[in-house]
Formats: C-alpha cells, structure tokens, sequence
C-alpha cells in the first residue's frame, strides 16, 4: 500500500510503497478514505531530531476518517464495512484518563514515544491505517469522509476549548476568535451552535475575515494596534468574557488580555510561542483565567460529528489526492490552502 512516511528527521516526507498491516488481537485495520493536512504535520516534519520523542519512521496523517476493513481476533465494538473517524490522541490505554476516552490527558503522556495516531504511530496518510482498538473510533454513518476526517482535531480541538468556557457564554455574553484559519472558522460555528454569545473574529487576512462572515461570525475585524478597543466597544464598553486565540503570538496575547473584562477567560489553542507575563498585581484584568486546552475527548468527538451531521457544522476544506501529498504540504507552508487540507485516496 502508499503511504506519506516521515522516513528521517530533517526529511521532507516521501510516499513510498509499504506492507499493509495485518490487525492482531484488539485491532482493527481501517480503510482510509480521507484524511486532514494541518500545520501540526508541518510542524513534525520541520523538527529537529530529539525535539519530539517520536521514533521515525512512521506515517503521518492524525485526522483520519474511513471505513473497517479487517477486524483482530480480539476486536469488538465495530463492524466490517462501518464508516468510522479515527480519534487520533492516543494514550498509554490503562490510565482513568485513557478509560474515560480521555486519551489527550492521558496520565503518561510524558512517558510515551508518540502523542497519536500519525504522531508518532503510523498515521492515515496511506492507504490503510491500523488502529490499537476500537474504542478510539467514531461513527459517521452517511457523513462525508474529507468532512468527518478534519473534524477529529479542526473540530474537535476547537470544540473542546468552547465547552471548556460555555459556563461563561450565556446570554449578553461576547466572545472573540483570533486566527479564523482550518480551526477558527469551526470555532465560529460551534459557538453559534452552542452557546447564546455573540462571536466576534480577528484575523490578518481580508479572505480569513470573509470566511468568519461564512461561518456566523456577527462582527469581524483585521487585527491592528486598536483592535482591543473596538472589541471592547463592541461588547458594551465592558470587556468582551472570553478570547480563544488559535495563533498564540505575542501581538494576539497581549490584544486578547487587554480586550478581556474582569474575570475574563483566554484560552490559548495556537503554538505561536507568544508569552504573557502573570503576576499579582499587574496587567491583566482581575479574575483573569487561563486554560490551555489540547485536542479533545472521545465523547466530545461523538458530539462534533453529531454537530456536523445535523448541518450545523461544515469544514471548509480543499482537497488533494494522495499522490500530492507534497503540493499539498507546500501550499500549506505557504499560507495558500483555503480552510482545511484533505488528501483523498487515489
């Protein structure tokens, strides 16, 4: 089978022929069908060997979505032939966290040579994908696969840092999306869809703007050395409650606390490597929370792809066959793929 293999750090990945895994025990083998491109593959491939504790070479590709193939002889809670999204943070499996399909906080993470599927283990990049178990997979039933494949960490990482804030958006109240890229503009839609807060978006880019107005936002707006204040007077002068920065520099940081009101919430989703320095007392508004949200839960991928066959959730993506893979990476890099990257089996 193909397969887009990161085969040396320092190494632009390569599609080479690989053997097709066979499912042992409790796994289950997946016939991909589509699966996301997101700057967290460009940011493995650009690492520095020891930076990460991954063993190359493996397949890469984290948001996957297919169908069963090939059942383990130990494997149970799917089927052959269901359709099927891959919920990609694996864990150690024994931990409460693991148990609770809470695998993106699983106890010993920090112990583990990979961070999931196509992080480390073999990802869905390919043809096929082996997965441990099927407890990390995720009905779809008629939804499309290049939707439910970017839902498992676009959508999924985004909805999981609104539910972390929804006690905080009730009626009246505001909240702002800064960085409407592949994760952004789902983050405007899940707040529309559930929560009563109005959604306000920020970005550098005229075209990212127009993708917040596609996606719900009521008001959106280029990020310039005012912008803190016209968020807060677009929330009533008070401050708006809660900022979820999906870029995480230095200039979005800094806007974020200065448009946040007293007890304000920021939840920091990008790896921008921007800081903000906490100390009593100083600048950032009284009660000021910070949460540091990584992908999501299972259950909470369960909910996702509820959202998104009920049509109250769509990703914007472009898609790319597998065989170009390297084009797709490269517009990635660029800045140049419109929403999601998705590459399709050809």
């Amino acid at each position: 089978m193909r397969a887009v293999r990161l085969t040396a750090w320092g190494q632009e990945p390569a599609l080479v022929e690989v053997e097709r895994p066979v499912p042992r025990e409790a796994e289950v083998l997946i016939r991909v069908e589509a699966a996301g491109l997101c700057h967290s593959d460009v940011h493995v491939v650009d690492a520095a060997a020891g930076a990460l504790p991954y063993r190359a070479p493996f397949t890469l590709g984290h948001e996957v979505a297919g169908h069963v193939a090939v059942l383990g002889p130990g494997a149970d809670g799917t089927t052959i032939g269901e359709r099927v999204v891959v919920h990609g943070p694996w864990g150690c499996g024994s931990c409460a966290q693991c148990a609770a399909g809470r695998d993106n906080y699983c106890d010993r993470r920090g112990d583990l040579s990979w961070h999931g599927v196509g992080l480390g283990r073999d990802g869905g990049m390919a043809d096929y994908v082996l997965v441990p178990s099927a407890r990390h997979l995720v009905p779809i039933g008629d939804l499309s696969a290049d939707q439910a494949a970017p839902l498992s960490d676009a959508g999924l990482t985004s909805y999981h840092a609104v539910a972390g804030l929804r006690y905080s958006l009730g009626e009246g109240s505001t909240a702002v999306v800064i960085g409407v890229g592949g994760l952004g503009h789902l983050a405007v839609q899940i707040l529309r869809a559930t929560t009563a807060s109005r959604v306000l978006a920020v970005d550098i880019r005229d075209e990212s703007l127009a993708l917040a107005d596609r996606s719900g936002a009521d008001f959106a707006t280029l990020l310039q050395a005012d912008t803190a204040r016209v968020l807060r007077k677009r929330s009533g002068g008070v401050g708006v409650d809660a900022v979820f920065d999906f870029v995480g520099s230095t200039a979005t940081l800094e806007m974020a606390t200065a448009a946040l009101r007293p007890s304000g919430e920021l939840a920091l989703v990008g790896s921008g490597g921007g800081q903000i320095n906490v100390r009593k007392p100083g600048f950032l508004p009284p009660g000021f929370r910070l949460s540091l949200p990584f992908w999501g839960t299972r259950p909470e991928l369960a909910e996702v792809i509820a959202l998104a066959r009920s049509g109250a959730l769509r990703v914007e993506t472009e898609r790319f066959p597998l065989s170009a893979a390297p084009r797709a990476f490269d517009r990635l890099r660029q800045g140049q793929v419109r929403g999601r990257a998705v590459l399709v089996p050809d």
